[in-house]
């Protein structure tokens, strides 16, 4: 046998189709991270201002004109009111002009991300020296000394998603990637959505009374991470059932090449290039990662949004599985008939 023959052989044209897809997955992976996180920069971070009215229009105006846009400013009554809406994540922060003195504070909420917080700090240190004033920073809603950057609620959202869709590819690869018929398909989502309570315990309890990295609710962390597994394994198990194994391939490149550096994880969404953060908040990591933040940080506020899109991704991903369960295959070919002798033997062509 030649060595081409050998090569057809050993490479079949499904595994060699396989094989591109691969790489393909690969170069996304890096253009993805890469792009998104090579070069951090705050971009109309909604901002309020707390100042008088002859100061107030001055400062928006200023703060408008900034090289790069990186504060998109607006009007806030009182300090008070700027707390409210930091705490209600409506915004990132406020600067609070003192109009008897030369000092104003910065508010910022390190919870939200510490990579934003700091730079928001250096961008109104810049912008007040230039009016011979300075600023002292107040931290409305600080991330846990536990919590390095802020990032334990990206790390155990990405654990609860990577849980989902590996989860999800066993049971495919173990019994076919579509199931055999809907009654195999129920199974099939009832053993994710036992998977992912138990995950979802699992993480929550790690990050809250074992290790101490977040604080808030671990009830309702654990309702979150059960929330997060099965909305990830769902969406996988549909796309296994669509398009056979390449479906945990398409499952990777929206968790992990899309999802994980949109997630406002490393870098807080105002800081991410304009597409990466567009579709952030679409994907099962971003809005995990925002919710857990919210719980932790927040009070539980501004979720919604966040816990319809993870209920949208599981409640489609469980019709799809369904649906296509419930499509008949195509018949295998009939076997050949073979006849046979009076001995069992079968007669000489």
């Amino acid at each position: 046998m030649s060595l081409v023959d050998e090569l057809k052989s050993a490479v079949t044209p499904r595994a060699a189709l396989l094989v591109v897809g691969v790489f393909a997955l690969q170069l996304l992976f890096i253009t993805s991270y890469v792009g998104a996180l090579h070069h951090p920069k705050p971009r109309d971070v909604p901002f309020g201002v707390v100042a008088p009215p002859q100061v107030s229009a001055r400062l928006v105006g200023q703060l408008e004109k900034l090289p790069g846009a990186p504060i998109d400013p607006r009007t806030v009554t009182d300090e008070a009111e700027a707390r409210e809406q930091i705490l209600n994540r409506d915004i990132d922060g406020a600067l609070v002009v003192d109009p008897t003195g030369r000092t104003d504070t910065l508010l910022v909420a390190s919870g939200g991300g510490t990579v934003l917080s700091s730079a928001l700090e250096a961008i109104f240190t810049k912008v007040e020296a230039t009016q011979q004033r300075t600023v002292r920073t107040v931290d409305v809603a600080p991330a846990s000394a536990e919590d390095f950057d802020g990032l334990s609620a990206f790390y155990l959202v990405v654990g609860w998603c990577v849980g989902g869709y590996i989860c999800a590819a066993i049971l495919a690869i173990s019994a076919g990637s579509r199931p055999a018929n809907r009654e195999r398909a129920i199974i099939r989502l009832g053993v994710l959505a036992l998977y992912a309570v138990l995950g979802g315990l699992g993480g929550a309890i790690i990050v809250g009374p074992i290790l101490g990295a977040l604080p808030g609710s671990v009830a309702a962390l654990w309702g979150l991470g059960t929330l997060v597994v099965f909305a990830v394994g769902a969406a996988t198990l549909a796309l296994q059932s669509v398009f056979g194994i390449v479906g945990i391939g398409l499952a990777i490149l929206l968790i992990v090449v899309a999802g994980n550096p949109s997630a406002g994880g490393a870098f807080p969404l105002p800081m991410l290039p304009p597409f990466w953060e567009a579709i952030g908040p679409w994907l099962p990591p971003g809005a995990g990662t925002w919710a857990a933040r919210s719980i932790a940080y927040f009070k539980g506020n501004d979720m919604t949004g966040s816990m319809l899109v993870l209920s949208a991704w599981a409640v489609v991903g469980s019709v799809v599985t369904l649906v296509m369960s419930s499509l008949k295959r195509k018949p295998d070919a009939e076997p050949i008939a073979t006849e046979v002798d009076a001995t069992g033997e079968a007669p000489a062509r």
